[in-house]
C-alpha cells in the first residue's frame, strides 16, 4: 500500500491503546486520498481491500469526523476519505442483566466497546421499511449493527404498554425502537 509518506511517518507514532486527541489536532495540509469506507465496514484503498486488521485498527484510531466529512487526522495533515454509512459495524453483543436494569455493550469490527447509554446512544434509521440500529462510539463516529447483533439486539425489545412503544433498555436509559 503506497500511502503518502508523511501519513505513513505519523500512523506510525500512534500507540496502540487509548484513541489520540484527534479532536486537538488542526493541520493545514489536507488533501484527499482515495479510500473508502464501504457499507459494509471494508476498508478499501486505491481498489483494493485492505485486509490487514492492524491496520484498519490503526486508521480507525486516527479517524475523525467534521461537517460530515471524514479524515484520517495527524499532526501535520489530514487526508479526506469517504463513508458510504457509518466507519464501524457493530460485530457483538453483550448483555448484563435484564429489562429496564440491563447493560448492552457493543464490540465494533475494529475492537472499540462502548455501553449503550446517555453517552453512546443508540438511533434507529429505517430503510425500506426495517428500523436499523446504529450506536455512536465516539466523537460523531457511529457504527451500524451487523445483522446477528442486529437480531440479538431486536430480540431484547420491551413493550411499554403506557405509551404503546417499543423500548430498548441499556445503562438505565431508554431508546425508542420504530416498528
Amino acid at each position: 500500500m503506497n500511502l503518502p509518506y508523511s501519513l505513513q511517518n505519523e500512523l506510525g507514532k500512534v500507540a496502540d491503546s487509548a484513541p489520540p486527541p484527534v479532536h486537538l489536532w488542526h493541520p493545514e495540509r489536507v488533501y484527499p486520498i482515495d479510500m473508502l469506507i464501504n457499507d459494509r465496514g471494508d476498508w478499501i484503498y486505491e481498489g483494493s481491500q485492505i485486509t490487514r486488521a492492524r491496520l484498519i485498527r490503526l486508521f480507525a484510531r486516527v479517524l475523525r469526523r467534521t461537517n460530515d466529512e471524514y479524515y484520517l487526522v495527524t499532526p501535520v495533515e489530514a487526508c479526506r476519505i469517504v463513508v458510504e454509512d457509518v466507519p464501524f459495524v457493530g460485530v457483538a453483543l453483550v448483555q448484563e442483566g435484564q429489562g429496564a436494569g440491563q447493560k448492552l455493550t457493543i464490540t465494533t469490527n475494529v475492537g472499540d466497546q462502548v455501553t449503550i447509554g446517555a453517552s453512546n446512544p443508540l438511533r434507529f434509521e429505517v430503510k425500506e421499511e426495517v428500523p436499523l440500529p446504529y450506536v455512536l462510539i465516539r466523537d460523531g463516529l457511529w457504527a451500524k449493527l451487523n445483522r446477528n447483533t442486529y437480531y440479538q439486539l431486536m430480540n431484547l425489545l420491551i413493550e411499554d404498554v403506557d405509551s404503546a412503544q417499543w423500548l430498548i433498555w441499556s445503562a438505565g436509559k431508554a431508546f425508542t425502537v420504530p416498528v
